[in-house]
């Protein structure tokens, strides 16, 4: 707790290379938000957790013309980037979407900018959410690496709700005694279970519970900065604390020093949206479609090779009840890559599942654990995602087996990701913004020395409407 509030404190100076891949994580989850703006499931989420109420000046949400109070704008902004599973993701015993927090990092830095407004103060700047954000993925990432919380039936928003306590008390104002309080109750929270996330209680809550756990982290840090003394002992209690009660007393630790680790190999959704597990799947899918999209209804069987994290989570037969279902289906992407060649957001959408041949497909799968994939996926110094796929006809031809070991978005292949990302962020923002606006948002995007220096509230400004 001690070494998170630290570090939360303290750490100022990240790398140039760790702040360009901020740059890109924040107008990539901000582009995934612009989208969102345009699925009324979504926006169902968005404004103020209490109807009829407003506040002035209140902190913007992206896409909209909203102004709410911080927690409100927290989790609105943290829902509009995680709806559509197109942010991006962490690898990791305990994988998680970092980019949750960021919704509570802008809340944050624009309502401290708010509150000390006439002052001498000098007002946060986007290198300031961009250090934020450094942290934010940080914590959470290397709390992922080898602390496992779906082991015990728990989910890895708990890791968000700890990131962004941390980090939000620092940008509000809080100093070390402060950050270590509401990381201390970031703590104390119950630890929500992850059966939102399985089968067959999969829905909506999977794209806002993260922003939630967010939200409430930065609600901690206010609780803090107003005097709420730290629970001390809330992980090594010996009767009551975390690693006894929750863990079954196995020991919680941070694996490496905190630095810029995460955010320099975060893995980018930079082509395909989807659970991170399945992405390599997909992309052995679709390089196999033009050999095998004009014989689907003379496919025998359909072998997929997979790592153990992967078919625990994504591996999924029988109904799939909703979108939120679907893009957390290893057999379904790969159906879907196999027909079209392609996949989308609205490729996950109740029309599109109407198509029988997914189905069919799905029926004709095989999925088996590859003992070298599970084994390079628990490497830290490797991380894969690895999938392969092999199809085989009636007629007792097959494809080649394509296996896949790394994502496009993976740090490995960032060079490869950027033509991907920005394309995606082109149609991400021509979603919800005229084209003179996306121009404007595109040239500050291309303009390193100008985004240092914006205040977060005129960058924040750009992305609104009105």
């Amino acid at each position: 707790m001690k070494e998170i509030s630290t570090y939360a404190d303290k750490f100022t100076n990240p790398r140039d290379f760790a702040i360009e891949v901020a740059w890109l994580a924040l107008f990539d989850a901000l582009g995934c938000a612009i989208a969102s703006t345009k699925i009324p499931e979504c926006m169902l989420h968005v404004g103020s957790l209490v109807p009829g109420i407003t506040c002035e000046p209140g902190v913007m949400i992206p896409g909209t013309d909203l102004r709410v109070d911080p927690l409100s704008a927290a989790f609105s902004t943290g829902s509009l980037i995680r709806w559509s599973d197109f942010s991006d993701s962490w690898v990791a015993i305990e994988t998680g979407h970092p980019s949750d927090n960021i919704g509570a990092i802008l809340a944050a830095a624009e309502y401290a900018n708010i509150a000390g407004g006439g002052t001498a103060r000098t007002p946060l700047t986007v290198n300031d959410v961009l250090v934020g954000m450094i942290k934010a993925y940080e914590i959470q990432g290397v709390l992922g690496l080898n602390n496992s919380l779906s082991q015990h039936g728990l989910d890895h928003a708990s890791f968000v709700r700890v990131a962004s306590a941390a980090v939000t008390s620092k940008l509000i104002g809080g100093g070390h005694p402060e950050i270590c309080s509401a990381v201390s109750h970031a703590w104390c929270d119950g630890h929500p279970l992850r059966i939102y996330r399985q089968s067959p209680n999969v829905g909506p809550r999977k794209s806002w519970a993260g922003p939630d756990a967010a939200a409430r982290g930065l609600q901690l840090a206010f609780l803090a900065l107003k005097g709420e003394p730290a629970c001390g002992s809330v992980i090594a209690d010996p009767v009551w604390g975390l690693e006894k009660r929750i863990l079954n007393e196995k020991k919680l630790s941070l694996p490496r020093p905190l630095d810029s680790y995460v955010m320099e190999n975060i893995v980018f959704k930079a082509a395909y949206p989807g659970v991170i597990h399945a992405q390599t799947a997909l992309e052995a899918a679709i390089k196999l479609h033009p050999e095998v999209h004009l014989k689907l209804s003379q496919i025998k069987q359909i072998n997929i090779w997979s790592y153990g994290t992967a078919i625990r989570i994504a591996s999924k037969s029988g109904l799939l009840n909703n979108p939120a279902d679907r893009d957390h289906c290893l057999q379904y992407m790969v159906a879907f890559g196999l027909i079209h060649g392609t996949l989308t957001e609205k490729d996950f959408s109740d029309p599109a599942a109407q198509d029988c041949r997914i189905d069919e497909l799905r029926n004709k799968m095989m999925v088996q654990e590859d003992p070298e994939f599970s084994k390079d996926f628990l490497n830290p110094e490797i991380r894969s995602c690895s999938n392969g796929v092999q199809v085989i006809f009636a007629d007792g031809t097959a494809t080649s087996r394509i296996n896949i070991d790394q994502p496009v978005g993976h740090a490995g292949r960032i060079n490869e990701a950027m033509r991907f990302l920005e394309t995606k962020l082109i149609q991400n923002l021509s979603a919800g913004f005229s084209v003179p606006v996306v121009d404007s948002i595109l040239k500050l995007y291309g303009n390193p020395q100008k985004r240092r220096n914006t205040p977060v509230s005129a960058f924040l400004k750009t992305f609104s409407i009105g």
